[in-house]
């Protein structure tokens, strides 16, 4: 049975999303005054799942929030947006906070799956809406992600800098003039001295130095940073053992306070109470882009919402 229609038709956006990104489109819903589209989602013994439109998309420009923080997020991702297109949305736009897989972009030794490239394939299978198919995709980890999307889906690369340039003068209260901003390496510097520009700061990085196989030392740091007060950007916290091993030569080289700053706080099993057990931290923060961040506020992440950035990129790309 198709999902009941609308009695009329509705200029404002519908907004559905998947089950992890509920508080988020709580968030973007309030925001952007849109309404929020209903999903039955049911999972059956063996581990399928069900799943029904309780909101009819036909029609209506509609908007699909949800990450590929699992295959399975990616799948249910997947199969909504396909339902969305086909029940007749008019305009489908889907909002991906946070795009998995983003570090196996290439291949660095020969057999290895670019997973990076077969999730965009992916996605560009979605059947097009009838006024076009777009995805928004939340600071990546490479530029060039956004050329291996296909066909006639249209990716837009949005950064959340307005949100990490917050929290970084609220980390840095009134003392900005002895505020260094920083990251884990060289890899990251360019978008780093961006954001220290804005701030009107020093940007630094570490310099590494390959020993075997993944297994990188620090060897130096490339600007002064005694006495300093040090925030670390990096794009994905995972494991943390980058800016373990970054916090720790800029606390050899002197920094008198070190705090972290991430996008993506992804935070794998005891990742978290890793980091704020070093000692090394006196702040964490993180964006709501991937679901397990906000579980961890509990615990002393700090977390800073991304509905305005993405609401301002929706409503500037109707």
């Amino acid at each position: 049975m198709s999902p009941s229609a609308p009695s009329g038709l509705n200029p404002a956006p519908l907004v559905f999303c998947t089950a992890a990104y509920e508080p988020l489109c709580r968030e973007l819903c309030a925001l952007t005054q849109w309404d929020a589209g209903e999903v039955d989602r049911r999972v059956f013994p063996d581990g399928e799942r069900y799943q029904r439109l309780l909101t009819s998309p036909a029609d209506r420009e509609c908007i699909l929030l949800g990450g590929t923080v699992d295959d399975a997020g990616t799948l249910e991702l997947y199969d909504l947006a396909c339902a969305l297109s086909h029940y007749g949305a008019a305009r489908l736009s889907l909002v991906i906070p946070y795009f998995g897989h983003a570090t196996m972009e290439r291949a660095s030794q020969s057999g290895e799956v670019v997973t990076a490239k077969n999730r965009a394939r992916l996605l560009s299978s979605i059947p097009a809406a009838a006024r076009g198919l777009q995805v928004f995709l939340l600071d990546l980890h490479t530029e060039g992600i956004t050329h291996y999307f296909e066909g006639g889906i249209r990716p837009v690369h949005i950064y959340a800098k307005p949100v990490i340039l917050a929290a970084a003068r609220e980390l840095a209260g009134d003392g900005v003039a002895s505020l260094v901003f920083a990251c884990t390496d060289a890899g990251r510097a360019k978008w780093v001295e961006s954001l220290a520009n804005d701030l009107g700061v020093p940007a630094a990085f570490v310099y590494k130095r390959r020993t075997s196989g993944d297994a990188t030392e620090v060897t130096g740091v490339s600007a002064s940073v005694s006495g300093k007060h040090v925030i670390i950007y990096d794009d994905m916290i995972r494991t943390g053992g980058s800016l373990l091993g970054a916090a720790r030569a800029y606390q050899h080289a002197g920094a008198a306070r070190i705090d972290a700053i991430t996008t993506h706080g992804v935070f794998p099993g005891e990742a978290f109470e890793r980091l704020t057990g070093s000692g090394l931290f006196g702040t964490i923060i993180a964006t709501n882009s991937h679901p397990s961040a906000q579980g961890l506020a509990a615990r002393g992440l700090a977390v800073r919402s991304i509905a305005p950035v993405l609401a301002a990129h929706l409503l500037e790309n109707r």
